[in-house]
């Protein structure tokens, strides 16, 4: 299960990534492009290049988890411009984003 809290480390792909990508694809990705261990608790958060998706990928010391949001109308909105390939957020902007179909004040 996914636990969210304030404390919960939560990273951001600035860059959208091709959801034909699984949990190996991801991890891969967090791993070689992003230098991130992927078994520190922390979520990584993806969007898909139509901005429509989302996923996020947590190990919970046993395992690997894969959450995805898709839409059924509009697109996310101003997700993190950035030069870095990732950024953190707080759990009050993952919440926020979960809950809408808007990211506007999603600002890391």
């Amino acid at each position: 299960m996914i636990h969210l809290t304030e404390k919960t480390e939560i990273f951001i792909a600035t860059n959208p990534v091709d959801f034909r990508k699984q949990i190996d694809g991801l991890v891969s990705l967090c791993t070689e492009h992003l230098h991130k261990n992927t078994r520190n608790g922390a979520l990584y958060v993806f969007i898909n290049r139509a901005n429509t998706m989302i996923r996020i990928l947590h190990h919970d010391g046993s395992g690997y988890w894969l959450a995805t949001k898709r839409l059924s109308q509009g697109r996310y909105q101003g997700w993190p411009k950035s030069k870095a390939p990732i950024s953190s957020a707080a759990a009050s902007q993952l919440r926020f984003l979960i809950k809408s179909n808007t990211c506007q004040s999603l600002k890391v």
